[in-house]
This record gives structure tokens, sequence and C-alpha cells, in this order.
């Protein structure tokens, strides 16, 4: 479909024009689009409002060159981040929301990983140098949609497309191969597009040409997509997940945890490690393909740890387990263990009850204090830390209570003891 088209429906409209009523946006447009410049919505923003999902960011396409687009801000009043200016891509701040223009665009030359790009003032030009045909609808101020690459039709059908030749658009950044799963996974229904498939199979050497960093990015959106489990299935299938993550992928695991999960925002790194990690080794070596940051990859490593006992046990632990296991380790990584437990055993319903306990119970406080042992004539020094795991030690072999005659008489005995 080319040239402008209306909304889908009555609500679609609407959505539009709710995108379009922001006082900040206004600023934007009086700023740049004068003496034959104009700026329109496109990509993210678009897609989102056209399919009733929430709007994040907004991005804008404007004829302007970046310079002139940064003159015009500057003396708007408006605060110009230069985030990306030798590709045309300026970040205006405005009444607190962030909002990145850039310049209409041609490649010139691509490698792969990045373009080398010329400015231009052509919407239908940069449409054609995007990815997929849903990403690539312009909104003009003034409501209208302007769709030169059926983008529209994609949307109706919930369908995903590389715009033009899918096999060009990959070899132009391979990180395309990951968001053609990614995209499709979260707004998508039915079987992947067909030619994209088999281009994204046929060009999937390029992967090892990516920056680990940018392929965990794509991996983790991708495993926080509505169907993630699917998508993980499909590039399996393809032969494309086992090299990225340098194991071998069990989506039938991470297909398990999708359909146990509470309600509210999934969490990409334990559907990661649902999907692969077996053991802290595991942790370790995906750590270092995907480039993890320390903190992830000691999540990961905790949860490896202390799945190995709980896979171990045919039934789920007691209270009184998942008590020291929360006292020992703290609630998520408990919670974390517990989970990839649970996907694994025969009867997943088992384990929902300790899944429960972990959420909604209050982590246990040791009751003693190097203070109490001071107050009991404790000298300073190696004897204190001494009592105090003895003291821990029996709290938890009593079950963590919390009566304070049997607190006073614990202390009391490991005081006796001592001398």
């Amino acid at each position: 479909m080319n040239g402008d088209a209306p909304p889908t429906d009555g609500a679609a409209s609407e959505a539009l024009a709710a995108l379009l009523r922001n006082p900040s946006l206004d600023r934007i447009f009086e700023a740049i689009d004068f003496g034959g410049e104009e700026t329109r919505l496109v990509g993210g923003a678009v897609r989102n409002a056209l399919l009733g999902r929430p709007v994040h960011e907004i991005d804008l396409a404007t004829t302007a060159a970046p310079e002139t687009t940064a003159e015009r801000a500057s003396a708007a009043g408006i605060r110009v981040i230069p985030t990306g200016v030798e590709h045309g891509t300026l970040t205006l701040l405005v009444g607190g929301e962030t909002f990145e223009v850039t310049s209409l665009r041609e490649d010139v030359e691509t490698d792969g990983r990045r373009a080398t790009v010329r400015f231009g003032r052509d919407f239908r030009a940069d449409a054609l140098r995007r990815d997929f045909t849903i990403n690539a609808l312009f909104l003009a101020k003034d409501g209208r949609i302007f769709d030169y690459v059926g983008g529209l039709d994609d949307i109706r059908a919930r369908r995903l497309r590389f715009i033009g030749e899918p096999a060009q658009r990959i070899r132009e950044d391979y990180l395309r191969i990951l968001r053609f799963f990614r995209f499709s996974a979260d707004f998508t229904e039915g079987p992947l597009d067909p030619a994209g498939l088999v281009a994204a199979m046929r060009e999937r050497s390029g992967l090892a040409r990516l920056s680990r960093e940018r392929v965990r990015a794509e991996l983790l959106k991708l495993l926080a997509a509505r169907r993630a489990a699917e998508a993980a299935q499909e590039m399996c299938d393809a032969g494309l997940l086992g090299p990225l993550i340098a194991s071998a992928p069990n989506p039938a695991r991470l297909r398990r945890m999708a359909a146990t999960e509470d309600a509210g925002p999934p969490d990409p790194l334990l559907r990661l490690a649902a999907l692969c990690v077996e053991l802290p080794e595991d942790a370790d070596r995906l750590g270092q393909s995907l480039r993890l940051s320390n903190a992830e990859r000691q999540r990961l490593e905790r949860a490896a740890r202390l799945l190995i006992p709980l896979h171990a046990r045919e039934a789920p632990p007691g209270e009184d387990e998942l008590r020291r296991l929360l006292f020992l380790n703290g609630r998520q990584a408990a919670a974390d263990a517990v989970m990839l437990a649970a996907i694994r055993a025969p009867d997943l319903a088992q384990w929902v009850p300790a899944k429960h306990f972990l959420r909604e119970t209050q982590e246990p406080r040791l009751p003693f204090s190097g203070a109490d042992l001071l107050a009991h004539g404790f000298a300073r020094g190696p004897a204190i830390g001494e009592a105090l795991d003895l003291l821990q030690t029996r709290w938890i072999a009593a079950g963590f209570p919390d009566d304070a005659s049997v607190l006073a008489q614990m202390l009391d005995e490991v005081v006796k003891g001592s001398r």
C-alpha cells in the first residue's frame, strides 16, 4: 500500500490522536517544522498505537539536517543531546520527556553490523531502508498515516515481513535475524513469514560478526516477548539458538515456565536460565558467550548451585526447608531455584505452593547479635563470631522460633557452653 491510509478502526484512530495530543510534541513541531522542513512520528510509537499497545518512547523522522534540527531546537529552548549525530540522531528533552529525532537517511554502505548513511528529504526512501513493514509507518502531525511498504495491511493481519528482499535487509545488519524472531513473538499470530525464515537460516553465519553485547540485549528482549517459548522453539528448529548461547537449549522448559509464571512482566534472565542452565558452569559459559554483567552471571550461578539438591528431590521442600533456603540465600535466589526445579518436576503443580510460600513469607532474620553476646560477658573477638554461628545453626534446626522465652533459653545455653 503506497501513500497515506486511514487507521485500521475507530479505536486505533483515537489512539493515534491521543499520541499527537502531547504538548511536548507540539513544541518540537513548532521548533523544527518551518521553511520547508517536515517532521513525522515513525516506528514503534505508531505501530504500538495501532495495535493498542502502550507507547513507551516516541521517535521522529525529519527532513531537516541534524545541524538544522539542533539549531532550531536550541533556539526554542529545547535541550539537545547529540546521542548519535553521526547517524543523524539527536535526543531532545522537552517537558521531562525524551524524543529521538533522526534526519531522513539512505544507506550508502553496510557491513552487516553498522551502516554508513547520507541524509535526504525523501520519506519513502527512508522507509525502504528500515527492517520490517510494521516499523516503517509515519504519522504526520495532522493525523495522516503514510505507509510506503504495506505495513498497515501487515498490522491488520498480525504479520511480520521484511521490507523488500529479506536476505538483503539481513545483510545490512545481522541483528535483524534476532529481531525477526523477537517481533514475531511479540506482535504476530500464526507461523513465521516463510521468506523471512529462509533468509534468516541462509544468512545465519553473519550472527558471528555481531558483538556479544548486542546479541545479549536482543536475546533478553526476545525472552521477554509474549510468545518467547514459541520463538525459542522456532530458533532451535532453524539451528540458530544453540550457537548463540554455546549450549543445547531446552525450549520445553521455557514453555513450562511461561505457562506457570505469575502475572506481571516476565523475567528474561530467569527464562534464559530455564532455557539452558543446568549447572553453575553453564552460567559461567553463558556469561562469557553473551557478555552478561557480573550481577547477571552471579544470579544464574547461585540459582544453578541451589538447583542441584532441589532437582534430586522427589517432592517439593516443606515450609521449614523453604525458610532455611530463604534465610541462607535471600528471596530471589531461593525463588529462582524453586522455579527452575519446578519446571523439571514430573508434576509442576506440586511446586506451586512452594513458589507462593517464598513470595509471601517474610524473609527470616537472625534474632541474635553480637551486642547480645557482649551483654552476657563475651569479650570482643573471634569467639563472638563462633557463638553467633552456633546460635544460627541451632535457631535454624529449631524451626526459626520467635518466642522470646525460647530465644532467651537458646542464648543462655550457648553462653554457658562457651565457659
